[in-house]
């Protein structure tokens, strides 16, 4: 029921024998979780690009006409969320330089883009309106136009680009991989036939019959051409993996740092049932992302699980805008409580995260009216203090209820009888990496690539528990 959304997640594939735009259809259609605005698909047959982009859900952007029409052995795909304001089609990605000889898709984002647009400024070839996608593709673009290869084009702007990010890239016969120092955003690389596959997560190299091969080390480049594969260390690694890719956006299936993200989740709601335990009948999880934690829950604390709330599967992003008595149905319209388990029961309900606490207070309002006694909100991460600059779509901080009332004051608005969220240690400890290795802004407010001009944004008078 998280208010977040991950803007995106990518896909590269290399493969003389492979039929290299149905691959990345499929990688992507793995990847939908990740962004669910717009999608979009560029190959290369070693002589020109071949682009298709639209709005939409995988399945709704490609058709089999548009498939067959992406030609090539090498190809690079992207998911998006479109960012607020702007149309789902407006910096669809992958980005294509002015004469379509070298596309681009990331994930991340990039707090400042001062030293970019300095440096394009200075060549004389800043254009107006662009993503930090568009800028970074740009800086690039010059430097190939400069005679560089596209690994010594990428090693000469990787100083400049200050965030997050993962980066796949190709032209007519190079696919190129890049994941930023901090390793903030998830990259893995696989194997499939004699080709390779870069996706954001390793759920979309199972998917196409790829085997997993390593994730892409922080600061690594991955060069992949006729030659093979080639690896290239552009910074020396600082992990900061984000852990809301463990709470809340990578898929149960997918394997993060050597972690399988379902065991994750259900070390979380063992760890949650160690520190909360309240008098209830029964686990209920708010589905899916909390269905590992309710298990993990239930297995140690005894109580038995039940899933009263039913997810209707097919409310993905429509193209028809609810109207204002649809938006206050909006949780009905998502999960159907059931009624007859509900009834005359103590119910502790299990969720990811708690944001803006609006959903999360329609739900506690309906499970009530369905017939619960009580209602115990069990949370399996901290209070979201603070917002993100790193990628993910987050409301403006003052916007974050944790930000501006307390536990209690929350529970009190939310309406539940008791509301208990899992410590930060029992977080970390649950995900079995130190603390300085995953980046823990959103709770801590400790951002671990600077900020720069957008420090100003943050505001550290929140309330301390």
């Amino acid at each position: 029921m998280s208010d977040l959304k991950e803007k995106c997640g990518v896909v590269g594939i290399f493969g003389k024998d492979l039929p290299v735009s149905r691959l990345i259809f499929f990688s992507l259609f793995a990847l939908q979780h990740r962004g669910q605005e717009a999608s979009g698909i560029t190959t290369n047959d070693g002589k020109m690009l071949h682009t298709h982009k639209g709005a939409g859900l995988v399945a709704q952007v490609y058709k089999e006409k548009d498939i067959k029409n992406l030609h090539g052995y090498i190809g690079i795909g992207h998911n998006r969320y479109s960012t607020s304001g702007g149309s789902a089609l407006e910096h669809t990605q992958p980005v294509l330089n002015s004469d379509f000889s070298f596309a681009l898709a990331h994930n991340g984002n990039l707090p400042s883009v001062v030293a970019l647009q300095n440096f394009l400024s200075s060549k004389k070839i800043l254009k107006k309106n662009r993503s930090d996608s568009e800028l970074i593709a740009d800086a690039i673009d010059f430097y190939i136009k400069e005679g560089n290869s596209i690994p010594e084009a990428v090693k000469n702007i990787f100083p400049l680009i200050t965030g997050s990010f993962a980066l796949v890239m190709m032209n007519k016969d190079t696919l190129v991989a890049a994941r930023d120092m901090y390793g903030m955003k998830p990259l893995s690389l696989g194997k499939i036939g004699r080709g390779y596959v870069i996706a954001s997560e390793t759920c979309a190299i199972a998917t196409i019959g790829a085997k997993f091969i390593r994730d892409v080390n922080p600061g690594e480049m991955i060069v992949i051409n006729k030659n093979g594969l080639k690896s290239i260390k552009l910074a020396k690694p600082d992990p900061k993996y984000d852990i809301f890719e463990y709470v809340y956006f990578a898929r149960p299936d997918s394997i993060l740092n050597g972690k399988l993200i379902y065991e994750v989740r259900k070390n979380f709601g063992k760890e949650l049932a160690r520190e909360f335990k309240p008098d209830i009948d029964m686990v209920v999880p708010v589905p899916d992302t909390a269905m590992p934690v309710a298990i993990g829950y239930s297995e140690t604390s005894g109580i038995p699980m039940e899933m009263a709330l039913i997810k209707n599967r097919y409310v993905h992003r429509t193209f028809i805008e609810p109207d204002q008595k649809s938006r206050r149905n909006s949780v009905a319209l998502k999960l159907i409580p059931l009624k007859k388990i509900l009834k005359g029961k103590k119910i502790g309900i299990i969720d990811d995260s708690i944001v803006r606490g609006n959903t999360s207070r329609k739900l506690v309002k309906t499970l009530f009216s369905s017939g619960a006694k009580e209602v115990h909100l069990l949370v399996s991460s901290p209070p979201v203090r603070y917002p993100d600059f790193y990628g993910i779509d987050t409301p403006k901080q003052k916007e974050l209820i944790a930000s501006n009332k307390t536990v209690e004051q929350i529970r009190k608005f939310l309406g539940a009888t008791s509301l208990h969220f899992l410590s930060l240690n029992g977080l970390i400890k649950s995900i079995g990496l130190p603390k300085n290795k995953l980046c823990t802004s959103f709770f801590t407010g400790e951002y671990p690539i600077d900020l720069k001009e957008r420090k100003k944004e943050v505001n550290y008078d929140v309330p301390k528990e």
